[in-house]
This record gives structure tokens, sequence and C-alpha cells, in this order.
């Protein structure tokens, strides 16, 4: 009995070692995102080829509606999501001549023909529209978003991605779900799409262990960051504008991760949240690698709830940057 509790002893002693040197590797290794711009990221261009600078998030909207598009490598997928959001757009402007809106299509970087094929948009429609925002380096999804929301002009901005899986339509969804919210006085919340009434279907047609994987990241998630949010990772997110500048601000993750970052930043800052059911398809091409992609994530779970738990982020005050 003596020679089993010494080994539960130092099973113990050694797991509180492992979460010392753990926190410590998480806060000496918490770097601090860079929002400064290259210079090439200042301008979009009009479709008459000239430059003009891009707005800021700090600035008084001047549109009722942004529309921020991540792309990465994206001019064969992109185009049919623009086509369909552009036709939901100006069908609303007709009926509705009040109605002001943007869509910024933010190459995040691409290899391919992702920015020429997003400047057809703005020559179509014109750069008051349509602007498209050209990252010289490849920051990831969330460093793509974040770029977006900086410079937009909305009252209230989605984000959207360019494959199209969820139906653009379904922004009036979500919409209703950040009125329910009445974001009153501070005028902070956030809507969120989600496809999590579809997960029985989506089990059926998965692997056995791509459906491992998939809980175990839900897991993670309601265990270390946020909770009461069934389906964090559904690219389809509204925010009202103080809320995207308070909580892309504050932003750190970069990665696949950054959308459990950014509902963990809303939940410590108690700014309401609606889920809201749409309509969801899945695409070909997805840029996700299962398992190293939910290793990641799972990664960056864990150094989120470690990085703010020992202070090496903070939720501070949104500063202007260049």
């Amino acid at each position: 009995m003596d020679f089993l509790c010494e080994i539960l002893q130092a099973l113990v002693a050694l797991a509180a070692l492992g979460l010392i040197v753990l926190l410590i590797v998480a806060h000496v290794t918490a770097g601090m995102v860079s929002l400064l711009r290259h210079e090439k990221e200042k301008y979009f261009v009009t479709s008459s080829g000239e430059k003009e600078p891009f707005p800021s998030l700090h600035d008084p909207h001047s549109r009722e509606l942004s529309v921020v598009i991540p792309a990465y490598n994206e001019e064969l997928r992109m185009p049919v999501m623009l086509d369909e959001a552009m036709e939901y757009l100006e069908n609303r402007q007709k009926q509705s001549p009040s109605f002001t809106y943007e869509v910024i299509v933010v190459d995040d970087g691409s290899k391919d023909k992702t920015t020429e094929v997003a400047l057809r948009y703005t020559r179509r429609y014109g750069a008051d529209k349509v602007r498209v925002l050209t990252l010289v380096n490849n920051r990831g999804k969330g460093g793509a978003v974040r770029m977006g929301m900086l410079s937009s002009r909305g009252k209230v901005i989605l984000m959207a991605d360019a494959d199209g899986a969820t139906k653009f339509a379904d922004l009036d969804k979500v919409e209703a779900g950040l009125k329910d919210l009445n974001p009153k006085p501070e005028n902070m919340a956030i809507s969120c799409g989600s496809r999590a009434h579809l997960e029985k279907e989506s089990v059926a047609e998965r692997s056995v262990f791509r459906t491992f994987l998939m809980y175990g990241f839900h897991f993670l998630v309601w265990f270390f960051c946020v909770r009461g949010i069934r389906d964090t990772q559904c690219g389809f997110k509204l925010f009202t504008r103080e809320a995207a500048l308070r909580t892309f601000s504050t932003l750190h993750v970069e990665r696949w991760a950054f959308d459990v970052e950014l509902l963990y930043i809303a939940q410590c800052l108690k700014i309401p949240i609606a889920e809201v059911a749409v309509n969801w398809t899945e695409i070909e091409g997805s840029k996700l690698v299962p398992f190293w992609s939910w290793l990641q994530m799972g990664r960056d779970l864990l150094f989120i709830r470690l990085r703010y738990f020992t202070g090496a982020w903070k939720l501070g005050s949104p500063h202007k940057t260049d």
C-alpha cells in the first residue's frame, strides 16, 4: 500500500510539474500579433485603377452593412459565392434604396488569381461596393478576417466564407438574431450562424475517425474556452460595429481557432451572443486538413486559456493602428 501511495504522489508531483512547465511555455511563447500594415495593404484599387486608402473601423460607420470575405487561393470557388451575395445585396438595395453596403474581399496572400477575380467585381459594381484588400503575406483566416474588419465602414459587419457553404440569404436570419439581442446602450452584440442542427446528419456521413475528432474538438472548446455556443466554427457571423472593434482589436490567434478566441473574448466582456441555425452545404476544396488542422486547433485552445490565465494576453482597450 505504501508503495502505491508513493507512486500516486510521484504521479501527482509529475503532473504538477508538467502543468507549471506548460504555463511557463505558454506565457513565454505568447507573441503579440502585429496590426501594422504593409504599405500596399493600406490601399484598395478603384474601378478606374486608382489607389485610395482604406478607412478605419475606429471611424463612424458610413454604410449599413459590410461583408468581409477571407479568401486564400479561391479563384475557382469564390465567383459562385460572390454572384450569390451580390445578387442578394443588389436586390435588397432596389427594394430599399436607403440600404447601403460594401463587400471587402481579403486575399490572404494567395498564389492564384484570387485578387484578379475579385477585382472583376470592383470593375462591375464599383469600388464603393466591392473592395479588394490584398495581403502581402499569408496571415491565416483569422488574420485575414481581422484586417477586413478593421477596414470596414458598416454599422453591422458580416464575415462570410468564400466557398459559399452558407446561403447568403441567411443573412436575414442572423440579422434577426442580432436584433433580438437588443444591443443597447453600448450596441455590442454578435449573431453566429450555426450548423449544430445538422450534426446528426453529418455524423452519419463522416468516418468514425472524423466524428471522433469533431466531438473531441467540441469538448476541448467547452472545457477550455467557450460554453453555451454549440457551433463556434461556422464562418457566418454578424457583428455590431462596436462588438467587432472590441473583439478583433484584442484577437491574437490568426489560424483556424480564431473563432474560439473571438467568442471567448466576447464572453469575457459579457457581449451578448446569439446562435442561429443556417443552411449549410459542404463544398469541395476545403483548406482544412482533418488530423493536422484539428491538432493545431487543440493546441491553440489550450494556449488561449493558459495565456489569458497567466496574463500574457489581456483584454485591453482597442487602439487605433496604422
